[in-house]
């Protein structure tokens, strides 16, 4: 019998079944400084402990991706290994900051599952929760990632399609114990805008573009033990080309988004996501927000929501969506991520 692991395929996945990830990863300032390498990040409160101390969080925690993508990659062998694609996300929610020397295991529960029309591939539901070393919740979040089948003869399981909030509500989201930005440093920070100075239905251009290369996207892809195929070989895709991990084309959006949003210091919740479109070396990424809502969390703390839209191209109309009658409705070309999150600033 081999001892070598060829990941699950659809039919493997039943509804309420619980798979332990293996391999927990410690968080170091490796990481801190790796992600800084390969995103043009420059957040302060991640970027400086004096920052992030002034702001009442003593131990000086890494950017909240960081964690997420660690936490994800655990997930890949047992649930994307055989992936056609990670198809969007739902309900994540940070419940507190993650510092070096944190240890993160993740364990997913499947909670839905649908095959498609074809018979040869079916969309697998999964909720996944990273907890640290202590036991205690560092993040959780669900997805929807379509599978291959082993087997294109097997029946169809029953279709069981589970309830997700289209966003979390603002006393769904937890504030970091010790948070305070009634002393916030905008000077340090890099820019003068208050939770105030933003509106409901305001866009902003983040006007920066980078592109991708193969290397920079396996680097990273690696640092999160991802070993997805389609990420890495060739010979995975039809096309011949590596897929770029979503969760990079995620990272360089924010990364992106400083400059507009540069006092969004913390990522609260991810309300849902999209990876509209795939993206390969060579494009050139750039991204654009708009304000969906605005919360009071405290005195001195605010949450906007955002939906982060990062293109193929500069979309400088800001368009979504295209508005012909062939297309109505359908993303305009080039979106590559339609992403839905709460963040934190100052008031």
């Amino acid at each position: 019998m081999s001892k070598t692991n060829a990941g699950n395929f659809f039919e493997d996945f039943t509804v309420g079944q619980v798979i332990q990830h293996a391999t927990p990863r410690t968080v170091t300032e490796g990481d801190r400084a790796l992600y800084g390498a390969l995103y043009p990040t420059r957040f302060a409160l991640p970027s400086s402990a004096a920052f992030a101390a002034g702001v009442g969080l003593d131990a000086h925690p890494v950017e909240e991706l960081i964690a997420f993508h660690i936490a994800f990659g655990k997930t890949v062998p047992d649930i994307s290994l055989n992936a056609v694609a990670n198809l969007g996300y739902a309900e994540l929610r940070f419940h507190q900051p993650v510092v070096p020397g944190d240890t993160l295991s993740t364990r997913s529960e499947v909670i839905g599952l649908k095959q498609n029309s074809n018979g040869k591939s079916g969309v697998v539901y999964v909720r996944s929760t990273a907890t640290n070393q202590r036991g205690e919740v560092a993040l959780d979040w669900c997805r929807w990632v379509m599978v291959h089948k082993r087997d294109t003869e097997l029946a169809a399981p029953e279709t069981v399609l589970p309830e997700l909030k289209k966003a979390l509500e603002p006393q769904d989201l937890v504030v970091p114990a010790g948070l305070d930005l009634s002393s916030y440093d905008f000077a340090a920070a890099g820019e003068p805008h208050r939770f105030d100075d933003y509106t409901v239905g305001e866009k902003i251009d983040h006007v920066d573009g980078v592109t991708f290369t193969d290397a920079e996207h396996m680097m990273a892809t690696r640092l999160w033990q991802n070993t997805a195929k389609v990420h890495f070989n060739t010979e995975a895709r039809p096309d011949g080309n590596r897929l770029i991990y979503g969760g990079h084309v995620i990272s360089m959006a924010r990364a992106l988004s400083f400059n507009g949003l540069a006092n969004a210091q913390l990522i609260a919740a991810i309300n849902g996501g999209s990876h509209v479109a795939p993206a390969f070396a060579g494009d050139t990424v750039y991204a654009w927000s708009e304000v969906l809502d605005k919360a009071e969390i405290s005195d001195s703390i605010g949450a906007l929501r955002l939906r982060l839209v990062a293109t193929k191209g500069r979309d400088v109309s800001m368009t979504l969506r295209r508005s012909d009658e062939e297309g109505a409705g359908k993303y305009a070309d080039g979106v590559l991520l339609d992403l839905d999150l709460w963040a934190y600033l100052p008031r």
